[in-house]
């Protein structure tokens, strides 16, 4: 029987969920994978929260030190979030010789280079599963599961928040102020919820996901990023008279010529998409792969429980590994293109005046952009409001198509763009 004894920074949600997977499945884990996990030291700022979870006051670390000096100890988890002290403390580990399990997608994204550095030094392990969609095994299906083929794209509805709000807009009508408090009083939204809302935590997802899955690194910095706090639930409304489903998606390709699309935006999928009937705060991620076509992994995307079961299988994981995991992220930067194909969706308001259609599609024209569908509705005899969905052109013909037709006479306005992925 192996033996390991992990420490647990941070007792917050995930961490104490860590904690009571490891504590109430010990002999479950001994028996089926002939691991015995103990927990020996929990560093976290309040000693209070050991005594509510029931664990020992022996078990308390006041510092770091006290858990990188201890020899018995070979991995560390952590679960404290944010850049820092977490990312400090995580150093400080790796250079240690011990194994590293966290779920920080925000710290992996922003400072992957030095954490892989630090790893490298101490001859340690750093494990990342629960970092990308919560209990759904990503991140081992890339590196594991998909030798045979060069993955081609990954699209994902990644963040559980964002998919709570959409689906009671789409499904019940609420606006997205109301949505949005739904969410909050769940527990599903923080009290500041930007990171989800705009985006910025399905980027740190796709930053790691697709530099793992195109070998090739993809900065933060260099993916596209839109949230959903502009939708309006007649957005929704009217996408779904056309036969689609909005989504928050998280889509990466890899181009032909090598190059590579990163980007998080709102879109429209037929409701015929996998994708499509992805409800609530449950996540999805589709991967393409040039031998296996598609394979679709779905599941809880965040909570205590489903990320600390992605947390608890990395430590197994870990302790099965004659040596540290070392993950391909590629080593060389890739080039992300920020010019990419896609239909799109988009409504003016307008004065209800004769010939103003064939303006709107003149503009259009001038650019290349062919119209799939237009409606017209509202029509007062002052103004009227144009609702139209393209066929497939390019980001920057699009911009341009409608910065022009914003300084067109009669166009009061133009409302939501969204994009349209098809199957």
């Amino acid at each position: 029987m192996k033996k390991l004894k992990v420490a647990i920074m941070g007792l917050g949600t995930v961490g104490g969920g860590t904690y009571d997977v490891l504590t109430r499945n010990r002999e479950v884990i001994k028996s089926g994978y002939g691991v015995d996990v103990e927990v020996v030291k929990i560093l976290d700022k309040s000693p209070k929260r050991l005594a509510d979870k029931g664990a020992s006051e022996k078990l308390f670390a006041a510092n770091i030190d006290e858990i990188v000096s201890d020899p018995d100890i070979s991995v560390v988890v952590e679960t404290m979030g944010g850049l820092e002290p977490a990312g400090s403390f995580i150093i400080k580990a790796l250079e240690s010789g011990k194994s590293v399990v966290t779920a920080n997608k925000e710290l992996l994204s922003k400072r992957l280079d030095e954490l892989l550095s630090s790893a490298d030094k101490g001859g340690s392990g750093l494990y990342i599963e629960a970092s990308c969609v919560g209990g759904v095994p990503i991140i081992r299906t890339l590196t594991e599961s998909m030798q045979a083929n060069r993955v081609t794209e990954l699209t994902g509805i990644i963040n559980g928040t964002t998919n709570y709000i959409l689906t009671k807009m789409s499904e019940e009508g609420d606006d997205y102020a109301y949505a949005l408090g739904e969410a909050q009083k769940l527990g599903y939204a923080e009290f500041d919820p930007t990171a989800d809302v705009e985006g910025f935590d399905a980027a740190y997802k796709l930053s790691i996901l697709a530099s793992l899955a195109f070998h090739t690194r993809i900065p933060l910095d260099k993916i596209y990023r839109e949230g959903i706090s502009k939708i309006t639930s007649r957005d929704i409304a009217v996408g779904k008279s056309m036969g689609y489903e909005l989504k928050l998606l998280a889509i990466g390709r890899q181009n032909s010529d090598g190059s590579v699309q990163a980007r998080v935006h709102p879109a429209f999928v037929p409701a015929s998409h996998p994708l499509a009937s992805v409800r609530g705060s449950f996540n999805a991620v589709l991967l393409k792969g040039d031998f296996v076509d598609e394979i679709m992994l779905y599941g809880r995307g965040a909570g205590a429980h489903p990320t600390a079961s992605a947390i608890v299988s990395d430590i197994v994981y870990c302790a099965g590994k004659d040596r540290p995991q070392k993950n391909d992220f590629g080593s060389k930067l890739a080039n992300v293109s920020d010019d990419f194909p896609s239909e799109y969706y988009f409504s003016v308001s307008v004065l209800d005046r004769p010939g103003m259609l064939s303006v709107i599609s003149g503009v259009l024209g001038s650019h290349g952009i062919s119209i799939s569908k237009m409606l017209q509705e509202n029509a007062d005899g002052h103004c009227a409001e144009v609702v139209i969905l393209t066929h497939m052109t390019s980001e920057r013909l699009f911009r341009a198509a409608v910065a022009e037709l914003r300084d067109v006479d009669g166009v009061l306005s133009v409302g939501s763009e969204i994009r349209v992925i098809e199957d």
